[in-house]
């Protein structure tokens, strides 16, 4: 399998959880969720990890200090796109694909990152986005795609028409890019919506309009659609690791 290097956004308050805590560290199984996401990553053969820390990045610089892991600081929040951004330096040499997958979703499962792996050695991708087809997608990104199946953008559920909203198949948030195309794109990303952030979302989108090869796989498991933002989603995931088996730590 291709050596990838992958990017963990990691640099968000999560305000839902009503603490000081950066959100990646709260515990799930007794262990700080993002330890979670490292240990899927290891497992599924990927040993460059690029942390993208900002809110209390010393909390977590303290919480990973002894993973093998190298940070990238998003000192303002201004969208997942400028948090890619801030890991230009990192990736300015080598040429491997980039994965990147969010912190707060402990339940990223290695077989389907190394899945989504293997669909990308399978052709000359630009982007190659790991989705997920859900029978209740409220909330999420849906993936359109034209009337011969194939990606054309994603579209959040707040913007979504009627027929769009019907879409199963929806964004997780885990991409995998060849090098230079993401480069690119980030050099192309615009702020030019309600928020003035920069989202990794519109990445593909560019790519495909530049003629570049996109697409998407729904590889990821249904357990992987658990995410947290709220307390009430951290007992949630927590049930579901335990009902699968995680080891807790005590």
């Amino acid at each position: 399998m291709i050596e990838t290097t992958a990017i963990v956004l990691a640099a968000g308050k999560g305000t839902r959880m009503n603490s000081e805590l950066p959100k990646v560290l709260f515990p799930v199984l007794g262990r700080p969720m993002i330890h979670w996401v490292l240990d899927a990553l290891e497992s599924a053969g990927i040993n460059k990890r690029i942390v993208v820390v900002g809110y209390r990045d010393d909390l977590i610089r303290s919480s990973l200090a002894r993973r093998d892991v190298v940070f990238a600081l998003q000192s303002e929040q201004l969208g997942t796109g400028h948090a890619v951004q801030m890991c230009k330096p990192l990736l300015s040499e080598g040429t491997s694909p980039v994965l990147v997958v969010a912190g707060d979703s402990p339940m990223i499962q290695s077989s389907s990152v190394t899945e989504l792996i293997q669909e990308f050695e399978k052709q000359d991708w630009s982007c190659l986005l790991g989705t997920l087809l859900k029978d209740n997608p409220h909330g999420l990104g849906r993936i359109i795609r034209d009337s011969e199946g194939r990606f054309l953008r994603i579209v959040e559920h707040k913007d979504a028409t009627p027929q769009e909203l019907q879409i199963r198949e929806v964004n997780m948030s885990t991409y995998l890019f060849e090098r230079t195309s993401l480069l690119w794109s980030l050099e192309n990303l615009k702020n030019n919506n309600s928020q003035a952030e920069y989202y990794l979302t519109d990445s593909p989108e560019l790519l495909r309009q530049n003629g570049k090869n996109v697409d998407a796989r729904p590889v990821l498991k249904a357990c992987e659609a658990l995410s947290i933002n709220t307390l009430n989603e951290l007992e949630m995931v927590e049930s579901k690791m335990r009902e699968m088996g995680y080891p807790c730590e005590n």
